[in-house]
This record gives structure tokens, C-alpha cells and sequence, in this order.
């Protein structure tokens, strides 16, 4: 059984080594292979936790690198919260990877999507299962090699390529920050070793004195960047330039996933300074990115921000000191946000890759499957009772109340009812209304292909929220909250009405707020041709339309500084360095030497003249 494991991880690497050597030329071997390695890896994961207890922890390791006393091993972790991911990762994945054959088989570049997407699907997977900080950053580097070569798959288009590129570049500024704070748990604990750092810290909870809090932020950094949070939320949205259903696996059970992952592995080196500075970083970003998707008009930039308000729910309930939850809402938010970036691929494919909302319209009966399981997922994001997202929302602001954070507790609030709010505009302006282009006169629903993925993962955004994942998770983080819901396993009808006896103020608020969001949506948006609020909100509908000018400020303060100084120290390096110095140099010496060059005739009478010449010269100085 301690195969498997081994097995699910290199599963993914060997299908995307054998397709870039072997199957570049044979599209459907490519896309077979690829497939095959991630449902293998889906099934044989289900074996090795149905023959395994989520806990406790075990490790399957061997030794990587030795150095004198210096030894590095490669391990996989086990635990509630690696085995439940290892689920979530390769179920997702191997949807989306079925998904892709129907939206990606006319590219002629599939053979090399499918080597990157198995590729991808491997790196996080390691992440997941990695048992040390080391192994953990390496393939949190390849993530970001990963997520580089996707959002960039269609390189000859400008806007593609410029994505790619700043998604990797704004990634690399987060793991600064986090290579210097794994740096500094190395000096101080000896180790990077997860379970031996946790044993540590319970045997000397002291040991990180007053460095505790610059770890924790500087640890932080990396979620910062792989998790699109305030202020390096920019490169998310630039990657939808990405085929679709890329941005479905990034958004849903990836890269975005990944710093928030981490952030609950490593939970136990986060002290309260710290995760209060996590908590209103997460609660800004999602207000922020709530507030930016109000007046955003292409189908996925606007999945796109949602990804950044829930990622910003899921970082405050770190910083609340509630782990279980914030893995509960991205377990859940797995399932809805890639099936509606699945769903906005159908749409778009429909649309013969029309982005725009406002050139949709009516297309609720054209693609009923696609519109019904859009539904469902945007009921989920909208965290409306009984469907998943309503339970893992409601945890985290009930925490948040818990806590007595009021200022948190509004702000998730306000969140929930701002999600509500531009989720069914959407779906006011996409399905229903009248056609408002000629694509959308002419839509047929797509291929059943492409439809049953959509089927299987609406089944989990609406019953996700009760089939026990907290419980599961609350194994690896047994607070208060996690023994409270440890306790709940009498059914799927006592988990129903759960939020209710635990937080009923937090439930009904919450709800409350999806209903204000619902009916102004409404209200506004309801076979609405045109968008009323730039007319009613000016100036604050394009500052919110152009994403509050953050890539302007940005290029302002830094990219412009930057060129600046580059060009500069560009004029000095040709100029002075190879100009005066190098050159200068260079060019006195062959002068020099082009001077001597003629005194050497090979003739003996000009020798002899500029001997005697010689001669007379040293006799005039000897006698003088």
C-alpha cells in the first residue's frame, strides 16, 4: 500500500514526460495518456484512504541528499489533510482533464496542453504530499513553471504571452519573501522537516523568540504570491488569457489552492501577530476583488475576481485561527468555481469564443444543461442554503463572530451579499434577456463531453457542504470548532441544519445579505440591454471597470523606476564600462601596437638607420 502513494504522484510526471518525447505528433494518444494518469491516480488514491486512517500522520521517505551532517529526504506526508487534498487535486484535475479533450481537441497544440496540464497536476501534487520545506518549494516552483507555460499556451497572441510572463514575474517577488523565512526556520530549528518543526516548537513553544512574526509574514509572502492576495492580486485576472479550461484547474484545485494549502501545513508556526496580519490582508483582498467584479463584462475575468474574494475568505480563516474552515471553503469552492469556469468555457464555446456578456443573452434555452449547472454552481458561490458554499462561508464568519471580530464579520458580510450580487447578474445578462448578438441567435448546447463533467461537479456543489469534509479536516486541527463538528456525524440532515444551532445569527445574516444581492441584481439586471450602473456610479464604475488603476500605479512606481534605472545603468555599462574602460583600454593597446608594428620593416637599412637614430639620441642625453 506504501506504493500507492509514490504511484499517484508519478503517475502525472510519466504521462507528461512520455507525451513531449514520444506522443507530440498523435493528438488523441496525448490527450489519453494525460487522462489516464489523473483518473488512475483519482482511483488509486480512493484505495489508499479507504485501506488507511486519515490519522495520524505518517511519512514514506528515503534519503535525497547528504552532506556531512547535512541530509535532505524526500517524503510523502499522510494526514487528514494531504490524503483529502490528494482526493480533491486529482478529482478535479481529472474532470477538467476530460473536459479539456471536448474544449481543446481542435488546437493544434493539444499535445503539448495535455503534457503541461499533467505536468501541472504533478507539481501540485507534490506540494500536497511533500513532507518538508524543501521538497514543498520545489514543487511550489513548479507550479509556477507550470501556470507559466498554460496561461501562456497561446504564446503568438501579445496578451497571452505578457500574462504568462507576469503571473511568473509577480509569483517570484512572493517567493522572495518566502525562501528567506524558510531560510530562517532552517537556522533556528535545525530542520525543515514538518513533523520535526512541530515537535520542536511543542517540546520549546520559545524557540523562535522574537523572530516569530517576521517567519510568519515572510512564510506568508508565498501565499501572497500563489495565492493572488492584496497586493499581488494583479497577475490573476491576466491569466484567463489561458485556454478555459487552465483557468478552471488554476482557479479551482491548483495554484491558487496552493498558498492556502500551505498556510494550514505550516499553521503551527503562525503566532497571532502574524496570522492578524493574515486575517485583514484575506478580508481586504475579498472585498476588494468583490467590489472590482461589479462592473467587469467578460465571462471569466469575472469568475476570475470571485476566485480572489473566496481565496481572500479562505486566507481571513487562517488568520482567525480556524484552519478546518478555511480548507473546508476551498474543498467546496473546488467544486463550484471549476464547474462555472467549465460552464463559461460552454458558453464561450457556444458563442464561437465570444467573451463579452453583454453580446450574450438568451441562452438559458438553448444549453439548459450548461445553464442549469451554471446555476447551481453560482447558488453555491452565492452561499445560498443548502448548496456547499453556504456551509464553508458561513463557518468562516461565524469564526469571525466567534471572535468577536466585528470589523471581520461586516466585511464577510458585506462580501457574501456583493458576491450575490454580480454572480446573478450574470446570469441575468448570459441566459435570460434577448440575444444581443448574432453568436447567441445561433448557440447549441455543447457535446455531452463536455457536459457530463459539468453534471458531476454541480452533484458536489450542491452536496458538498454535508458530506463531512470539515469533519475530516478537523481531524488534522482539532480546535474547539473541529471537536464541535466532530460530533455532528449523525447525518446529512443534522449537517443541514447545522450552521443554524451553531451560529444562527451569522446563518441568517449571510443569507440575508445573498438575498439583498439576488434582488438588486434583479432589479437591475433582469432583460436589462445595457449596464445601468456606469450611469449611475460615473467615475467609481470606471475606476472599478479598470480595476482601481492598480497595473497603472504599479507601472508607475516600479515598471517606470525600473526602466528608468535599467536604461541608465544600460548607458553606463556601454559607455564607461565597455566604452572608456574596456574599450579605451583595448584601443590604446592596438595603437600602440599598430605603432610598433611599423618599425618592424624586416629591412636591414631601415634597421640600421633607426639604430644609429637610436644611437645619436642616447649620445645627445648621455653628453648634454
Amino acid at each position: 500500500m506504501n506504493t500507492l502513494p509514490w504511484l499517484i504522484l508519478l503517475l502525472p510526471l510519466g504521462a507528461a514526460a512520455f507525451i513531449t518525447l514520444f506522443a507530440q505528433g498523435n493528438r488523441k494518444l496525448s490527450a489519453g495518456l494525460s487522462i489516464a494518469a489523473v483518473v488512475a491516480g483519482f482511483v488509486l488514491s480512493l484505495v489508499f484512504v479507504s485501506s488507511n486512517p486519515w490519522e495520524p500522520a505518517r511519512e514514506s521517505t528515503f534519503t535525497w541528499l547528504a552532506i556531512g551532517g547535512f541530509q535532505v529526504d524526500f517524503g510523502l506526508r499522510f494526514d487528514a489533510l494531504s490524503l483529502l487534498m490528494v482526493l480533491v487535486v486529482t478529482g478535479v484535475a481529472g474532470v477538467i482533464h476530460i473536459y479539456s479533450w471536448g474544449y481543446m481537441k481542435d488546437d493544434p497544440g493539444v499535445s503539448r496542453y495535455f503534457a503541461c496540464l499533467s505536468l501541472f497536476t504533478f507539481s501540485m501534487l507534490g506540494i500536497v504530499l511533500a513532507s518538508n520545506f524543501i521538497e514543498l518549494f520545489i514543487f511550489w516552483e513548479l507550479v509556477g513553471v507550470s501556470s507559466y507555460l498554460l496561461i501562456g499556451f497561446w504564446f503568438e497572441r501579445p496578451a497571452a504571452a505578457d500574462a504568462g510572463k507576469k503571473a511568473f514575474l509577480t509569483n517570484r517577488l512572493g517567493d522572495f519573501g518566502f525562501l528567506f523565512g524558510i531560510l530562517m526556520v532552517w537556522t533556528i530549528f535545525g530542520s525543515l522537516n514538518f513533523s520535526a518543526l512541530q515537535e520542536k516548537l511543542t517540546l520549546n513553544p520559545g524557540i523562535l523568540g522574537g523572530a516569530a512574526t517576521l517567519i510568519g509574514l515572510l512564510l506568508f509572502c508565498g501565499a501572497v504570491g500563489k495565492s493572488a492576495q492584496f497586493p499581488l492580486h494583479v497577475w490573476l485576472p491576466d491569466a484567463m488569457e489561458g485556454p478555459t479550461p487552465v483557468s478552471a484547474l488554476i482557479h479551482a484545485a491548483t495554484m491558487v489552492a496552493a498558498g492556502v494549502y500551505m498556510l494550514c501545513r505550516i499553521f503551527f508556526l503562525l503566532n497571532p501577530p502574524s496570522l492578524e496580519v493574515i486575517s485583514w490582508i484575506g478580508g481586504f483582498t475579498a472585498v476588494l476583488s468583490a467590489v472590482i467584479a461589479l462592473q467587469q463584462d467578460d465571462i471569466k475575468r469575472i469568475l476570475a475576481y470571485s476566485t480572489l474574494s473566496q481565496l481572500g475568505y479562505m486566507v481571513m480563516g487562517v488568520g482567525l485561527q480556524d484552519p478546518t474552515q478555511a480548507m473546508f471553503h476551498l474543498t467546496t469552492h473546488a467544486f463550484f468555481k471549476a464547474l462555472l469556469f467549465l460552464g463559461a468555457g460552454s458558453v464561450i464555446i457556444a458563442m464561437h469564443h465570444e467573451q463579452d456578456i453583454w453580446k450574450m443573452g438568451a441562452l438559458r434555452g438553448k444549453m439548459p444543461v450548461t445553464f442549469w449547472t451554471f446555476l447551481a454552481g453560482t447558488l453555491a458561490l452565492s452561499a445560498v442554503w443548502p448548496f456547499s458554499g453556504f456551509f464553508s462561508k458561513d463557518a468562516i464568519i461565524a469564526q469571525a463572530l466567534s471572535r468577536q471580530n466585528y470589523p471581520l464579520f461586516v466585511l464577510g458580510i458585506t462580501v457574501a451579499g456583493l458576491t450575490s450580487f454580480y454572480m446573478f447578474r450574470l446570469v441575468f445578462v448570459v441566459f435570460f434577456g434577448g440575444e444581443k448578438s448574432a453568436p447567441a441567435g445561433h448557440a447549441q448546447e455543447s457535446p455531452q463531453g463536455m457536459l457530463w463533467p459539468l453534471r458531476i461537479l454541480a452533484a458536489f456543489s450542491i452536496i458538498g457542504g454535508v458530506i463531512g469534509i470539515e469533519t475530516v479536516y478537523g481531524l488534522r486541527f482539532p480546535s474547539g470548532e473541529a471537536q464541535h463538528m466532530l460530533s455532528g456525524w449523525e447525518g446529512v440532515w443534522q449537517r443541514l441544519w447545522m450552521p443554524f444551532e451553531h451560529s444562527p445569527g451569522a446563518a441568517s445574516v449571510g443569507l440575508l445579505a445573498a438575498a439583498i444581492g439576488f434582488l438588486a441584481a434583479f432589479a437591475l439586471y433582469w432583460k436589462a440591454a445595457a449596464d445601468p450602473l456606469p450611469t449611475k456610479l460615473g467615475a467609481l464604475s470606471r475606476a472599478m471597470r479598470d480595476r482601481f488603476y492598480f497595473d497603472e500605479i504599479y507601472e508607475a512606481l516600479f515598471i517606470r523606476p525600473h526602466d528608468f534605472l535599467a536604461a541608465i545603468a544600460a548607458w553606463f555599462d556601454r559607455w564607461i564600462i565597455a566604452g572608456v574602460a574596456v574599450r579605451g583600454t583595448h584601443g590604446t593597446t592596438e595603437l600602440l601596437g599598430r605603432a610598433l608594428r611599423l618599425v618592424q620593416t624586416g629591412n636591414l637599412q631601415t634597421h640600421a638607420i633607426i639604430f644609429a637614430l637610436g644611437v645619436a639620441f642616447l649620445l645627445y642625453f648621455a653628453l648634454r
